[in-house]
């Protein structure tokens, strides 16, 4: 878990996100600069190919980049996102997400993450740099 109550923090981001409430996404897991979470992919996440929407699966990602970031001492915002779609994900599909900090050096942290099918099919890889504001009161 994370340090001093800033599990709360992260808490209150993932319960604050109205997208991945109307999603139905879940908050698998919450550590100290991790986060994983997981939805259903649904008729309405999919575009006009019948898979699913790229922007579902960079909205979880980066859902769990945001909570993981904020599970620190000082609460965080993000600087840049980028993401690589490698497989398609389809209606029914159970995706996973698991972000973790690779590096933070002053107010910049570096997170990775992988969004997977429930077999563990890698479907894309995430990467979030963010950027830390003052303490928390």
């Amino acid at each position: 878990m994370t340090e001093d109550g800033n599990e709360n923090a992260a808490q209150r981001m993932f319960d604050g996100d109205a997208l991945m409430r109307s999603f139905g996404a879940e908050l698998d897991d919450l550590g100290n600069g991790t986060a994983t979470l997981s939805l259903t992919v649904a008729d309405n996440m999919v575009q006009a190919h019948g898979t699913c929407h790229g922007g579902t699966i960079f909205a979880l990602a980066d859902a769990a980049f945001g909570v993981a970031c904020n599970s620190g001492a000082h609460p965080a915002v993000a600087q840049q996102c980028s993401i690589n779609y490698l497989r398609p994900a389809n209606v029914g599909d159970r995706l996973t997400v698991e972000v973790a900090r690779r590096s933070e050096s002053g107010r910049t942290g570096v997170y990775d993450g992988s969004v997977m099918a429930e077999d563990r099919t890698l479907i894309a890889e995430f990467r979030g740099i963010s950027r830390s504001l003052p303490p928390r009161d």
